[in-house]
């Protein structure tokens, strides 16, 4: 197995942490204002990093601060657009609307990386795009404020995840994601105290959510794909976390009492087609061509 196979199943995995933390965020999102539950969640991750991997984390350069500070701040608009319009969507509608971002990767990737992608994952895209579409238009679920703020998040996680391939390679994983949480958590608890109407109420519910969303779904997650993404391209990293809203809408189901509907089943399927297409280009003759460019 190539270190890019492992690569590829590790990001995989993460998505069924990630689907699960609509849920999280919705249940906790009852007791808890959604700019400090981004800020609580990044400040105990943080401080998870530095006591265990201090040693391992300083000193770091200013070269390695820049890029890590950068992204941060990206993470955290990123956050708190999804966390805000969850409250005026669905799980599922917030989960389908995000993964949207892997249209915006391929064309942030060919600016900023100057990297083409390959026919195979446009096509990938495109189906997975369809699948989308079905899957966050059912019927009487118009497009809303909620819808709208989540679709910025989409972006601007599209954005994360073609910047995060530059700034890897600046600093290890270890520093990198401290960075993040800990910008995370300075812009989380100062915009929360400075813009928002405080919300804190200590259910059980909402200190398993926040958690739950700290230890798996930030610290965990965030050092995996910090760690492994590197090993494969921004694009192919995108179509698979769009497998992620198939388990959010399960999760959903389940949990919340959503319900998917028959159009939603056939656009989970078409995302799962989309990201096999993509994921299997690579030794597909005439699938394995650079968009612009020769054969990867």
């Amino acid at each position: 197995m190539t270190k890019q196979t492992k690569a590829e199943y590790a990001l995989f995995a993460t998505t069924l942490i990630w689907a699960s933390t609509f849920v999280a965020m919705k249940i906790g999102l009852r007791d808890i204002s959604p700019v400090l539950m981004t800020g609580i969640r990044f400040t105990f991750a943080a401080l998870f990093f530095f006591i265990l991997f201090a040693r391992r984390i300083f000193p770091l350069s200013s070269d390695a601060f820049k890029k890590g500070s950068f992204l941060g701040l990206i993470l955290f608009l990123g956050f708190i657009s999804q966390n805000i319009g969850l409250n005026y969507t669905t799980a599922s509608k917030s989960a389908f609307i995000t993964s949207l971002m892997v249209v915006f990767v391929p064309i942030l990737q060919l600016v900023i990386e100057k990297r083409s992608p390959t026919i195979g994952n446009i096509l990938g895209i495109g189906i997975v795009v369809g699948g989308l579409w079905l899957l966050s238009a059912p019927a009487g679920a118009e497009f809303n404020f909620g819808d709208m703020l989540t679709l910025v998040c989409a972006v601007l996680f599209a954005y994360y995840i073609v910047y995060l391939d530059v700034a890897s390679k600046a600093m290890t994983a270890l520093q990198l994601t401290f960075l993040q949480s800990a910008v995370c958590a300075v812009l989380g608890i100062a915009s929360a105290f400075l813009f928002e109407e405080i919300l804190f109420n200590p259910t059980t519910s909402m200190l398993l959510s926040v958690g739950y969303l700290t230890l798996f779904a930030t610290v965990l997650t965030t050092l995996v794909q910090t760690t492994f993404q590197k090993y494969t391209t921004p694009t192919r990293a995108a179509v698979i976390f769009t497998i992620e809203p198939v388990w959010a809408s399960i999760y959903a189901y389940f949990i919340l009492g959503e319900i998917l509907g028959a159009l939603g089943m056939v656009g989970g399927a078409l995302i799962v087609i989309g990201v096999l297409l993509s994921e299997l280009s690579d030794n597909i003759p005439g699938l394995n061509r650079l968009v612009v460019g020769t054969e990867s």
